[in-house]
Formats: C-alpha cells, sequence, structure tokens
C-alpha cells in the first residue's frame, strides 16, 4: 500500500486520517496542533516536525486546510511540497478554496513531475468520521485512477467522482453548496409557514418528501428541531457544518458564477442571509440554524 503524509488535522482532516491508518495504510502526519498529532499518533501514525518533513519518502501527500492561500503556501515555492517531493508522487488537496488556486498549483506540480488533484470533499465532520465522504476530484485521468483507491479509505467508493482538470472538483463543490444553502433555506421558510399555520413539522416533513419539494435537507438534515434524530436541530445545532463554512463556500460559489458570467440571484441571497446569521454570533453552529431566522416568533 503506498506510505501516505497527511498535512492538517482539524476537524475533517483528523477523522479522515485515522480512517486511512483503519485501512492499513502507512500515514506520517503534520499539524501545527500538537493535541491534534499526538491524537493521531496514538491511533497509530508517524508524526513529523513539518510538512516537508512528513512528505519526505511519501507515495502520496493528502492536505486538508483551511483555505487557498494556505494551500498555495504549503505546496508551491522552493520550500513547498512540490519542489521536495519524490517525482512521480501524488498530491491530493482535499481542502475547499478557490479554483484559480487549484488550477495555479496543478500547474505547478505537472511542471514539477508531480500527479495533482484537488479533491475536495462533502458530508461533513459525521461522514469524515464514518468513512463515508463524497469526492469531487480535478485533475487527470491517470491521476484519479491513482488516487481513488487511497480515497476509498476515506470515502464511499459510489460517491468518488471525476470531475475534469485541476480545479473542476473545487468548482463542483461551490456549486454543490450553493444549492445545498438553497434547499436548506427553503426547507426553512416551507416549515416555518406551515408550523405558523399549526401544521404537525413532522407531518409536513412526510408530506414534502413524498412530493415535488423532495429535498436532501429534508431528508437526512431536518432542520427543524426534535423532527429527526442524530442531526445539529435536535442537538440544540451543534455541528455538523458550521454557519463559518457554508459563508465561506458561498463567497466561492460567488466567484465561480461572476467569472463564468452567471447571475446566481439565489447563491447571492442565501449569502447575504447567512452572513447576517454569522453576524449575530451564529458562526459556529450548524447552518442550519439558519431557521432560526426565519420562524415566527
Amino acid at each position: 500500500m503506498p506510505r501516505i503524509a497527511f498535512v492538517g488535522l482539524g476537524n475533517m482532516g483528523g477523522p479522515m486520517a485515522r480512517n486511512l491508518i483503519t485501512a492499513g495504510h502507512s500515514v506520517t502526519v503534520f499539524d501545527l496542533s500538537a493535541p491534534a498529532m499526538a491524537d493521531l499518533t496514538a491511533a497509530g501514525a508517524q508524526s513529523a516536525s513539518s510538512a516537508l518533513a512528513a512528505a519526505q519518502g511519501a507515495d502520496a501527500v493528502i492536505t486538508m486546510l483551511p483555505a487557498g492561500k494556505h494551500v498555495a503556501q504549503v505546496y508551491m515555492g522552493e520550500d513547498g511540497l512540490l519542489a521536495n517531493m519524490a517525482k512521480g508522487a501524488l498530491a491530493l488537496d482535499a481542502s475547499t478554496i478557490d479554483s484559480e488556486t487549484a488550477q495555479q498549483v496543478g500547474l505547478a506540480a505537472t511542471e514539477a513531475g508531480i500527479a495533482f488533484m484537488d479533491t475536495p470533499v462533502s458530508g461533513g465532520v459525521a461522514a469524515a468520521a464514518a468513512g463515508t465522504l463524497a469526492f469531487m476530484c480535478g485533475g487527470s485521468e491517470d491521476a484519479f485512477l491513482r488516487a481513488k483507491p487511497i480515497l476509498e479509505g476515506m470515502g464511499n467508493a459510489e460517491k468518488i467522482f471525476h470531475a475534469g482538470p485541476a480545479g473542476a472538483g473545487q468548482v463542483a463543490k461551490a456549486v454543490n453548496n450553493m444549492l445545498l444553502a438553497v434547499h436548506m433555506i427553503g426547507s426553512c421558510e416551507a416549515l416555518s409557514m406551515g408550523v405558523a399555520k399549526g401544521l404537525d413539522p413532522a407531518v409536513l416533513s412526510e408530506i414534502m418528501k413524498a412530493s415535488s419539494g423532495n429535498n436532501w435537507s429534508l431528508q437526512v438534515y431536518n432542520p427543524w428541531p426534535e423532527v429527526m434524530p442524530n442531526v445539529p436541530s435536535s442537538n440544540d445545532y451543534q455541528p455538523g457544518f458550521m454557519v463559518d463554512l457554508m459563508v465561506k463556500d458561498l463567497g466561492l460559489a460567488g466567484q465561480v458564477a461572476q467569472s463564468s458570467g452567471v447571475n446566481n440571484q439565489l447563491g447571492q441571497l442565501a449569502l447575504a442571509l447567512y452572513s447576517a446569521h454569522q453576524s449575530d454570533g451564529n458562526g459556529a453552529r450548524d447552518f442550519s440554524s439558519i431557521v432560526e431566522r426565519i420562524k415566527v416568533r
């Protein structure tokens, strides 16, 4: 099995690296957080003193970082991973960033003789822990075929998609999460209207799920408290997927829309609503808590 370096052990990266260990991979990890490093070494990973040290001798490097500037910093330049990885190694960036940065890193990787894919994920912390993430991949067909067995150690084999060349995974992630925000807000509005008129939210949810209004938010992530067990709305909106992250992703979707000449009015409205919700101190809560801005008080 390939030797893997994993850089970035946050709420998503930590469980992903742990699942690779469980799958039998030899994993070397690096993160700026000492507790995060300790958790993974206790699970069987080797620790490294830096991202470069982690990547030394690795067949594949996986990064899960906060933003595009961090990805560019880690991969590019004389002290970056691309200049110091073994020729022919595989670099997989699972961060959610702008597609332009992913394209730039992909081009630099090609010039350095490294196979690169942007591989952003969908499913949130719960899916990261369960090893059922979906992956949206941008890069060459050869890189995808090499990456897929590794990604299967962290995700659902039926939900690993090759979206196109470098940057395509980021475009797919941005537009998907824009749609997620739109149907979550729509579901919250519909439920709030029905409850205000005396309907039981659980019954109304079942009606809509069996009708043309059916969507993912109603199926597996109902935003109304106590309608569905084991979702953030029934746990005081503990994330889950934070409002802060939804605002970030809606901003990325806006960049995609602007660069492609598409007038994404619903996406912009969703960004405005989530930004206001964030400003009211809800950034660390689950994104389904947007229902609280809509309910009749």
